[in-house]
């Protein structure tokens, strides 16, 4: 147990006796416990290999390459249709996490086995993903915009291309890009300020 991952556990007002079980359970499996993104994340040589969460209707373990995992229970949940290689196991009580822990170990030990194959996710391309219309005539029309786009990291221009495409509206979606603008000149990503 790391002390620095501590407070995660003290603080949580719902699912701490849930939180608590799968964390001795994946401490039970080997991997270092590190705090990433405010949260607990088990890592194997310094690879990511799950983190715990809590969220309002459940907790969960999510693997970070679990689209590789086999699934062969059928637990691990795609949180959307944008998560490519992320995958979940939630739970809203103790008892499932109990009945579960073999089953848990044995995803987590699937996990390790991943990491030390080296597989990778093969995530889709931004090109892969719809442009929305608004920022496809933004991007016609400008071509300064264009060049700051396509020097973004693939993970930006994907945050970005997710982000416009949402909204149903074209207004709305025609705001969101010229809110954008300006940072995709300066070479930001959607989140970073």
């Amino acid at each position: 147990m790391n002390p620095k991952v501590d407070f995660y556990f003290n603080k949580a007002r719902q699912w701490q006796e849930e939180i608590m079980q799968l964390r001795a359970i994946v401490l039970d499996c080997g991997l270092t416990e590190e705090l990433k993104w405010g949260c607990p994340c088990y890592t194997f040589q310094q690879s990511n290999i799950v983190l715990i969460h809590v969220f309002k209707e459940y907790c969960a373990l999510l693997f970070f390459k679990g689209s590789l995992l086999k699934n062969t229970h059928k637990i691990l949940i795609q949180q959307t249709e944008n998560v490519q290689a992320a995958r979940q196991i939630r739970f809203t009580g103790i008892k499932e996490i109990t009945e579960q822990e073999s089953i848990l170990k044995a995803h987590i030990y699937e996990a390790i086995e991943v990491e030390k194959a080296g597989l990778k996710v093969a995530l889709k391309k931004p090109a892969e993903f719809s442009i929305a219309e608004e920022f496809q005539t933004k991007l016609d029309n400008t071509p300064a915009l264009k060049t700051a786009f396509e020097k973004l990291t693939p993970g930006r221009q994907r945050a970005y291309l997710l982000h416009f495409s949402q909204p149903k509206q074209s207004k709305t979606r025609e705001a969101r890009v010229e809110k954008s603008i300006e940072k995709i000149l300066d070479g930001k990503g959607l989140d970073d300020y």
